[in-house]
């Protein structure tokens, strides 16, 4: 009976699209690609083979000598392709360095493949596999058997692999890398029991098919612009590295100026640096043959893991990096100025788990600045670091504790010549690190959203103080609370600053509430909203940190801002004439807008007159006091009020 080649013709048909889709999509990059790529070739081979010597074979007498090479050639690649499907698992399980660090494993490997590459060239001869008989008959020999140990030797390894170390991949996945085995076993036993019907290597490409749909996804992992890795794969590439417990050096590179490129080249030219910049690394890894992966985390960020068989070569790899990415980049003949920070971390030994690698790497550009390359191990053994990595505990545990507390900061009345108002400031206090900083805090509180808390907590304490009977003594019109960026973006703000108001008994006049220039950018129609509720009500608004950025005078313009607090940076006004005619005309702006101004960070007398002179109402520095505790403001402010 002929043996029938129709699922081999469209086993045929569907390697022949996954490869065009492979080489139309160019999804080349990254050592799990190429390595599915290497079985789809090997198993598309195999079914040429196949389809050649099943031709032969059904044609009947003759061709001897092309039958030879055709079942030969069918049977070494046939059983290659369930080999190189066991390196393709532990490519993707990223588990070469288990097999590299098992000298047994790393030996017995390779020999079912080269016991059946042996017994098949010999074959020819002996008969053990196959043999064509007197009418050129293909007929298998008594040794035939082995073929099917040496397979089920790599299915069972390549099983065994699968359920051990694909715990990190979602359900479809590791269902799709699954599917090869029943595939398999059932056409192995249809093909034994009707050997007419050739139907293993049909298995085979809907296994190659099922894995390429569902695991092999580029647009989940490659980022379209740069063509390397992008971040969820990062993410996912070092839980699972961690997981497993693999060495690793990571070149962590990120560029310090980004947004400011982005802010004056435009996002489009932007990309087209960091396009250039991958493509300079994708060289790089060849050129030092590293055994690595490349990511581009967005904002300028990219990291590169290299494999421990290419340690000896990270320190030239990163010291030629720092050396490229901090001199100029060409973009249509203009030199663009880039400050990339390059640092060598290195895993386990500087950090053991994702959640401390992310919080390093996010904490990098935080370092000086100093265009050498960086070193983990150096960084993590600052005080500064372990502060930044434990910072969300800190907050929380400040929170259960009340460790936070509000100091109050007099801001002077130039017409009055008394303190007249105070801002309200927090400080966290932390045994084992002292004082921690606001600029510190504040952004790690608002990124996990526990500004949200701190926030409701440093008014409450500021109402619970203006409702007490001492403040009432001080002569003090009004105290004022700063919201941050993420406050301001919050729909119930409003509500939760009148419901405390009413709960104390508060007047409108005796609050005024500070939103930064930075504050007005975002979620302007939440933002404004909030306003507007709070000034129906009688409440104040300032303008904070005026002159820190670019000011969109418009957007100031259209708040209901009563007072305009000038940044420190005014107070550097020092000897130029040019920054004194630009502080003289802002004034004037502010005051013709009917806007009261308070300047902050002033540190001398000589100062003082000069912004009384400018006829600015009120002043707050260390000229008259720094932020204080509630007991000792209310001392101060008792004393030089008197």
């Amino acid at each position: 009976m002929d043996k029938l080649l129709y699922f081999d013709y469209c086993a045929f048909a569907i390697m022949i699209i996954m490869l065009a889709a492979i080489l139309f999509r160019r999804l080349f990059y990254g050592r799990a690609n190429m390595s599915f790529l290497f079985v789809l070739c090997v198993a598309f081979f195999s079914t040429i083979f196949d389809i050649w010597a099943v031709t032969l074979d059904n044609m009947g007498v003759g061709n001897r000598m092309m039958k030879y090479i055709a079942h030969d050639g069918y049977l070494v690649l046939h059983n290659l392709t369930i080999a190189v499907f066991d390196f393709y698992l532990v490519t993707v399980t990223d588990t070469w360095h288990k097999i590299r660090n098992n000298k047994a494993l790393k030996s017995l490997m390779p020999i079912p493949f080269f016991t059946v590459l042996f017994t098949v060239i010999i074959s020819n001869r002996t008969g053990w596999i196959y043999y064509l008989d007197e009418s050129d008959t293909y007929v298998r020999g008594k040794y035939f058997f082995i073929l099917y140990i040496t397979v089920m030797v790599y299915i069972v390894y390549a099983f065994y692999h699968t359920i051990k170390y694909t715990t990190h991949l979602e359900r479809e996945k590791k269902a799709s890398l699954m599917i090869m085995y029943p595939l398999m076993l059932a056409s192995t036993v249809v093909q034994t029991f009707f050997p007419h019907i050739i139907i293993e290597l049909f298995a085979i490409s809907l296994s190659l098919l099922f894995i390429m749909l569902l695991v092999q996804r580029p647009e989940e992992r490659i980022d379209s612009a740069t063509g390397i890795y992008k971040l969820v794969a990062y993410e996912a590439d070092m839980k699972r590295s961690f997981e497993n417990k693999k060495s690793m050096q990571v070149i962590m590179v990120s560029i310090a100026n980004y947004r400011a490129l982005q802010d004056v080249l435009g996002y489009g030219s932007t990309r087209h640096i960091i396009k250039k910049i991958s493509e300079g690394f994708i060289r790089l890894q060849r050129q030092f043959k590293l055994s690595s992966e490349l990511y581009y985390m967005g904002n300028g960020h990219f990291r590169i893991v290299i494999d421990e068989k290419s340690f000896g070569m990270t320190e030239q790899a990163a010291e030629t990096i720092n050396q490229v990415m901090n001199n100029d980049v060409s973009l249509l003949n203009v030199g663009i100025s880039i400050q990339a920070y390059v640092c060598i971390l290195k895993c386990p030994e500087d950090l053991n788990d994702f959640d401390s690698l992310i919080a390093f790497g996010s904490q990098l550009e935080k370092q000086e600045f100093t265009s050498n390359v960086l070193y983990a191990e150096e960084i993590l053994k600052n005080k500064q670091y372990n502060l930044f990595k434990e910072m969300d505990g800190i907050i929380e545990e400040a929170l259960i504790n009340h460790k936070f507390e509000v100091y109050y900061q007099p801001i002077y009345s130039v017409d009055n010549g008394q303190f007249n108002s105070a801002e309200a400031l927090l400080r966290l206090k932390n045994e084992k690190y002292g004082f921690i900083s606001p600029e510190i805090f504040i952004p790690v509180a608002e990124k996990n959203g526990a500004i949200h808390r701190i926030g409701a907590f440093v008014f409450e304490e500021v109402c619970r103080f203006i409702a007490s009977d001492e403040f009432k003594t001080l002569g003090i019109e009004y105290i004022e609370v700063n919201l941050s960026v993420i406050q301001c973006m919050q729909e119930q703000l409003s509500k939760e600053i009148l419901n405390t108001m009413k709960k104390y008994n508060i007047k409108p006049n005796q609050i005024n509430l500070e939103i930064t220039e930075t504050a007005t950018s975002y979620s302007q129609r939440v933002m404004y909203a909030n306003i507007n509720r709070l000034t129906d009500a009688g409440i104040k608004f300032s303008l904070d940190d005026f002159g820190t950025g670019y000011s969109n005078m418009k957007r100031i313009a259209s708040l209901p801002l009563s007072i305009v607090k000038f940044d420190k940076t005014f107070a550097d006004v020092g000897d130029s004439s040019k920054l004194k005619i630009i502080l003289e005309n802002t004034v004037k702006m502010v005051k013709d807008m009917d806007m009261k101004i308070v300047v902050e960070g002033v540190e001398n007398e000589e100062l003082v007159k000069f912004f009384s002179d400018l006829e600015c109402e009120y002043i707050q520095g260390y000229y008259y006091s720094k932020p204080i505790p509630r007991d000792e403001f209310v001392k101060f402010v008792k004393a030089h009020n008197a």
